[in-house]
């Protein structure tokens, strides 16, 4: 029995893909030196004290790799089993969660107990990967059964939505994140273009809306938006159907009423080239609807669809940025887009991270030694605006190796994914490399100026504040659950048991598809259905037919003991 065990233990230890653990640890390392330049003050010595932030951040580390051990050595089919489960508790304690009487800088996000916080938002993301997992995984489950993917869809949107009542608009956005994963599954790759083409919209619509088109009272933000969905309906045309030449004649024929329209209001008579682009907008609309009744090829309707959403989806904008959010999440966007230039408000914080930044030069002016987060000049330089102490404390180089170090994790990650040979880890993988793909773009992005700032923070364990439900301990119960799933491939290492050269798993694969072959000829031998109903839900059938259920379970005892070489032939 003890031999037994100390077996397993063996194999558990030889099955960890060590160089994923390494580049993590590596990550934390780099993470704890980014606290301590961060948090460090001239003249304090004591940098392990727990009396300081770096000191306690050892403490959440050392807490974060024992909560991910414990989880390494629970067996993976819990997580399987209790899946629906844990994501219904976590659902129910983010809807709680929204009636929090605690405020912390305008969010209701985090649970105050005594000297502890907790934020559930955090963990939930490891709960919406273990739900989805379960879903995808199911029997019968397609992508494409539009019933199908709206429930992994809604998986995603439940606690994203009650997120949102807590005003953390941030943490809920990390949630998207979860569509790359179903893009690797099988979703059209045309919700993902839809989505970037948004953001377009969105980009110049609102940048561009005030500024003229030469000398026309003509609003260049509009008019390019709708000459984009115009390009963009054709190019679809052309995408899903193959005809290039319809496809080249609507965008020609767009463009081309849209020169004249414009010719005429520069040198005739100026008027808003807009109500031209709208018409043409209105009839390329009709035309691919007419299109898709006369041909039945409903990628005309989706091409409709689209433009349609798109110049409904433009429309609003304008309403969604001055009416449905906060004022400090407008101004945010506006300094982003460079509408407002608000160095001393709103925009302080992107433009001192930006001087941290720059002033590190190529290789960085040490350790403990940045004058710029020395003097506190960056707000909030410990947590959300780590990376500006990177950059500037070990400069380009160091910068650049934080961030392929993360470039090999997320690799690693989706590595091993693919060579899960179950779809529930090889799903959760995806899930965990997406979230960690979009903390460290929006971030970095948002230090640097490029995207908004909307609090995600640094994924690294230890560039988090010392708080329980915060990066450090929901990333490493992800990898920690990963490398589960991977033990999990070789928990019985493969030992060769016949001269076919068959192990063991491979025998049991196979005796499984022989069982799942004699389930459906049984049930079609016992029920009068058709062969479509039989091959839709053969378990279906199975479990309303009690008589069918005992008779197939007594059928299959002897082939439990079906000796291997048998099965391997």
């Amino acid at each position: 029995m003890g031999m037994e065990k100390s077996d397993n233990q063996k194999g558990i230890l030889q099955s960890l893909d060590w160089w994923t653990i390494g580049i993590y640890l590596a990550l934390l390392a780099f993470g704890w030196v980014s606290v301590c330049g961060a948090s460090y003050t001239y003249g304090d010595t004591e940098i392990f004290s727990l009396s300081t932030r770096s000191g306690m951040q050892i403490v959440w580390i050392g807490t974060s790799i024992c909560l991910g051990f414990v989880i390494l050595m629970l067996d993976d089919r819990y997580f399987d089993t209790f899946a629906y489960v844990i994501f219904g508790l976590l659902v129910l304690l983010l809807f709680a969660t929204i009636f929090n009487p605690h405020e912390i800088k305008g969010s209701r996000s985090w649970l105050v107990l005594g000297s502890l916080r907790l934020q559930p938002a955090e963990f939930a993301k490891f709960a919406t990967a273990l739900a989805i997992s379960k879903l995808m995984s199911t029997y019968g489950f397609d992508i494409h059964n539009l019933k199908h993917f709206a429930a992994a869809c809604g998986i995603i949107l439940v606690p994203m939505i009650c997120i949102v009542g807590q005003r953390e608009t941030g943490s809920a956005l990390v949630y998207l994140s979860f569509f790359l994963m179903l893009y690797r599954e099988g979703m059209p790759g045309g919700f993902l273009f839809t989505g970037v083409a948004m953001i377009i919209y969105f980009v110049i619509g609102i940048k561009f809306e005030q500024s003229m088109l030469f000398d026309t009272p003509t609003s260049v933000g509009k008019f390019s938006v709708l000459l984009l969905v115009q390009l963009f309906s054709s190019g679809m045309v052309y995408a899903y159907n193959g005809d290039r030449p319809h496809a080249l004649r609507l965008l020609g024929l767009c463009l081309g009423v849209t020169v004249l329209a414009f010719l005429f209001s520069e040198f005739v008579i100026p008027f808003d080239i807009v109500w031209v682009q709208l018409i043409l907008s209105a009839l390329l609309i009709g035309y691919l609807i007419y299109n898709a009744l006369r041909t039945r090829f409903i990628t005309y309707l989706y091409a409709a669809l689209f433009a349609l959403g798109s110049i409904a989806f433009f429309y609003s904008a304008d309403y969604v940025l001055n009416d449905v959010m906060q004022p400090h999440q407008r101004v945010r966007i506006n300094v982003l887009l460079g509408l407002d230039d608000d160095l001393a408000g709103a925009g302080y914080n992107v433009h001192q991270s930006e001087i941290a930044i720059g002033s590190g030069g190529l290789q960085g002016k040490g350790f403990l030694n940045g004058t710029q987060t020395k003097l506190k000049f960056v707000p909030e330089q410990d947590t959300d605006f780590i990376f500006c102490t990177v950059g500037e404390e070990e400069g380009f180089l160091g910068s650049a190796a934080v961030l392929l170090l993360f470039l090999a994790l997320i690799t690693r990650l989706m590595k091993i994914a693919e060579r899960q040979p179950f779809k529930f880890g090889r799903v959760y993988g995806y899930c965990v490399a997406s979230v960690f793909l979009f903390h460290v773009f929006i971030n970095v992005g948002m230090v640097l100026g490029l995207t908004p700032v909307i609090g995600i923070p640094y994924p690294s364990s230890a560039t988090e504040v010392p708080r329980f439900g915060d990066s450090p301990s929901s990333f490493s119960s992800s990898c920690a659950l990963m490398q589960a799933e991977i033990s999990s491939e070789v928990e019985t290492p493969p030992v060769r048991t016949d001269t076919s050269g068959l192990t063991k798993i491979e025998v049991l694969m196979k005796r499984q598809v022989i069982h799942q072959y004699l389930y459906c000829y049984l049930i079609g031998c016992s029920v009068r259905c058709s062969e479509k109903q039989m091959l839709k839900s053969p378990i279906k059938l199975l479990t309303q037919r009690s008589r069918i259920f005992q008779v197939t379970k007594q059928f299959f005892e002897p082939f439990e003991r079906i000796p291997n070489v048998l099965v391997s032939g």
